[in-house]
């Protein structure tokens, strides 16, 4: 990010505000591969890259990599975006479906219809497939740092049976003085933009300002920035916090956040200010 930005003319300060902490082999990963052994699942999800390979190296500590394999490839086969889609590659696995851009829940269940029709394995009748077009569907979702709540009551709505399979969860960093340190200097006027890569930055540097006792400070402070928003996911995150989202690429990828948002910038700062 900073050789991102750097190398399109501004200064940045690197603010890490999230750490991924794996879970390692759990009871929900165990049913998950018996499930997997047994036939009883119609599709798999993988939403993320580290997860998908988190999700291995946990099994790994009780089976083959090669079982795994072979038992994914007997599934129908959905991923969120490039990086999980990237990982199966690596290990040649086929991809069924590969959710477009933006890469939201919507797009999400989008490739779980065009790929459950053909993957299915229990028989469903006309009309059920008319009235809920995943009925009986069985499908496993590889989580990443917290429940899919919204993708999992779309895809139930629709009929399926979700069964989730949580890999690692969100922390706050062991070290938060950089955090701190962006906060206090945001609050100083300091910042023309604020980048958000992840909706789960926007709530993390909330609870630290929070903690500091700087929250709504910080809030008006940022709001005087012009705030960019690497996509539909984490711009939503950002409203409901109390931000406004200045800026949203077409496409979520970090290189078009940043040459977008700081060619966008300048544009928009006046309005900002003023706010």
């Amino acid at each position: 990010m900073r050789s991102l930005i750097e190398r399109n003319g501004a200064s940045a300060t690197i603010a890490p505000a999230m750490k991924e902490v794996t879970l390692g082999m759990t009871e929900e990963i165990r049913t998950f591969y018996e499930r997997l052994s047994e036939g009883s699942l119609d599709l798999l999800v993988f939403l993320t890259g580290v997860g998908t390979e988190a999700l291995a190296t946990a099994i790994e500590t009780e089976h083959s990599r090669e079982e795994l394999l072979e038992l994914i490839q007997q599934c129908g086969i959905v991923v969120r975006g490039p990086k999980p889609f990237a990982v199966l590659r690596k290990w040649n696995v086929r991809v069924d479906a590969r959710a477009a851009e933006p890469n939201t829940w919507h797009e999400v269940v989008k490739s779980v219809l065009e790929v459950a029709e053909f993957e299915r394995a229990t028989a469903v009748t006309d009309d059920q497939a008319k009235a809920k077009p995943l009925s009986n569907c069985r499908i496993a979702v590889q989580e990443y740092g917290q429940p899919a709540s919204e993708l999992y009551s779309e895809l139930e709505t629709l009929g399926a049976e979700i069964l989730p399979v949580p890999i690692y969860k969100w922390a706050l960093p062991d070290d938060t003085s950089q955090v701190e340190s962006a906060i206090e200097a945001t609050i100083r006027g300091e910042f023309d933009v604020v980048l958000f890569t992840t909706a789960q930055h926007m709530v993390h540097v909330l609870q630290i300002a929070d903690r500091m006792g700087r929250k709504d400070e910080w809030l008006a402070a940022a709001r005087k920035c012009v705030v960019a928003s690497i996509g539909p996911t984490a711009s939503e995150r950002i409203v409901e916090c109390g931000l406004p989202v200045d800026f949203q690429p077409e496409r979520p990828h970090m290189g078009h956040l940043v040459r977008e948002a700081l060619q966008a910038a300048p544009d928009l700062l006046e309005s900002c200010r003023a706010r």
